[in-house]
């Protein structure tokens, strides 16, 4: 009995020459493993993308819970400032005129700078401060006392 040079020992599915044989095996593998790295790397941008959201959503809300708990003690300007300053947060700008609180809403407001135009029309006097990681825009009645707040991320 003579083997033909492409038999080996295996028989034909394995032959290398055969349709469906070693190299489309290997094809198949590598497919396989192609879609699994799609699909886990894919799965991992949303993972970090949700993550990264809760996150923001975690210290916005914290900011702003901080505030309104501030609020409801209706401090003065000086007082807030003080009690901020203590806590390292910088008093940027002091808004009396509108064309000042034009300047800090398009400057500094991003997003928000419809909102900030907005409360500061209603207030005399609106005050930006900066945390490590966000904006505080204060707004003051005319006895110099705290009326409303808008928290922008830096």
């Amino acid at each position: 009995m003579r083997m033909r040079a492409d038999s080996g020992p295996f028989p034909r599915p394995f032959s290398r020459h055969a349709p469906g044989g070693l190299e489309c095996e290997a094809m198949k593998r590598f497919w396989m493993l192609a879609g699994a790295a799609v699909v886990t790397l894919g799965a991992l941008a949303i993972a970090m993308l949700l993550g990264s959201a809760s996150f923001d959503f975690r210290r916005y809300s914290q900011h702003q819970a901080r505030l309104a708990k501030v609020m409801r003690e209706q401090p003065t300007a000086d007082r807030l400032t003080r009690g901020l300053a203590d806590e390292g947060t910088v008093l940027l700008a002091v808004a009396r005129t509108p064309a000042d609180v034009e300047r800090e809403a398009s400057t500094r407001g991003g997003k928000k700078a419809a909102e900030i135009r907005e409360k500061a029309g209603r207030s005399a006097e609106t005050r930006v401060y900066q945390t490590a990681d966000m904006l505080y825009f204060i707004y003051f009645d005319k006895d110099g006392v705290m009326k409303d707040f808008t928290c922008v991320s830096r």
